[in-house]
């Protein structure tokens, strides 16, 4: 056998494999997936929780003299 032709078979398993490996793990995005379960709330109490404050959202920048 030529080095041509081993080469071509030794491709060909190995996009074989490649390829019963990507059906294995189902097709890339949302498709091969189950659905995310539903977020469950809980009941409402009798007092609602006060709001929290809010957070910084970054340094503050402020005018620096030249000097």
């Amino acid at each position: 056998m030529s080095s041509e032709s081993m080469g071509g078979i030794l491709g060909a398993i190995v996009a074989a494999v490649v390829l019963a490996v990507a059906v294995v793990f189902g097709p890339i995005g949302q498709y091969g997936k189950p659905p995310k379960p539903a977020k469950v709330e809980p009941a409402p109490t009798a007092a609602p929780a006060a709001p929290a404050a809010p957070v910084p959202r970054g340094p503050i920048i402020r005018e620096v003299p030249n000097q």
